[in-house]
């Protein structure tokens, strides 16, 4: 556990044990989007705006992790599917646990559809990474979302709080889910779930002032930071979202201070 833990801290701030987290894995999901093209440069970006970590595939790292300059921790997603067919819903495994260690990643992430057709295949294979983890002392980080053709609403907290059940239960240290809409719906979430809880950032939002406000409303919650792709790597500001998010996760500012990092708003 050792090692897991010096790792952990590659990714989270050591202070607060919060984390700001970008995952730019979209590419095997819906193709080359608009902010995943000039990766150097968006990497560069958000680790000058003060995230911890981003997420990535093992492919891309080649092309946009950075050889120097300012710190900033890797996760590496070994999770898949494409937005093409009809099993988006169905994460296969691309990559493993050594595989990362090569590499140089101090975590992987993977991603789980509870409720999907092939629940059962991505629950053993999440269950065979964590065992690895252990075994390695890596850091594993789940996403897990209630998607399937029995859910009706992916945003009922009973069911983002089982999805974050059943991740912490089979071993993932942090647990990324969905934000249920207000603080107290969320709040029983986080009590539920036990590991930290980062928050998904979803589709694309219109508005700064909202994605600032549910980041500031998941931490008094109880979470422990985002894990937010789009709204940062898509913005128009790239360094000044990433420095406003990582204003009120690492350093508790209001959204009213936290806004002012960011040109325009």
């Amino acid at each position: 556990m050792f090692g897991k833990n010096i790792r952990m801290e590659r990714i989270m701030d050591r202070t607060t044990g919060n984390c700001v987290i970008v995952p730019m894995d979209h590419g095997i999901s819906i193709g080359p989007i608009d902010g995943l093209t000039d990766m150097k440069g968006t990497v560069d970006a958000v680790a000058n705006g003060g995230a911890t970590a981003v997420i990535m595939h093992k492919g891309l790292i080649r092309y946009s992790y950075r050889a120097g300059g300012q710190d900033i921790g890797l996760v590496l997603h070994i999770s898949a599917s494409t937005d093409m067919g009809v099993t988006s819903n169905s994460k296969v495994t691309v990559a493993g646990v050594e595989e990362a260690l090569k590499i140089g990643a101090d975590a992987v992430s993977m991603h789980i559809n509870v409720g999907a057709d092939t629940e059962p295949e991505m629950l053993g294979d999440l269950g065979d990474v964590s065992k690895e983890c252990s075994e390695w002392g890596m850091p594993l980080i789940v996403m897990a979302y209630p998607r399937g053709p029995t859910i009706k609403n992916s945003y009922d907290p009973g069911l983002v709080a089982h999805a974050g059940r059943v991740a912490m239960e089979l071993g993932a240290d942090i647990v990324k889910l969905s934000y249920t809409g207000d603080i107290d719906s969320f709040r029983e979430v986080t009590k539920g779930v036990l590991a930290p809880v980062v928050i998904a950032g979803g589709p694309k939002m219109d508005s700064d002032l909202d994605i600032l406000n549910m980041v500031h409303d998941s931490l008094e919650a109880g979470g422990h930071g985002v894990s937010i792709g789009r709204n940062v790597f898509q913005h128009r500001d790239v360094e000044g979202m990433t420095r406003a998010i990582s204003d009120i996760v690492l350093r508790g500012a209001t959204v009213e201070e936290a806004k002012t990092h960011i040109r325009g708003l």
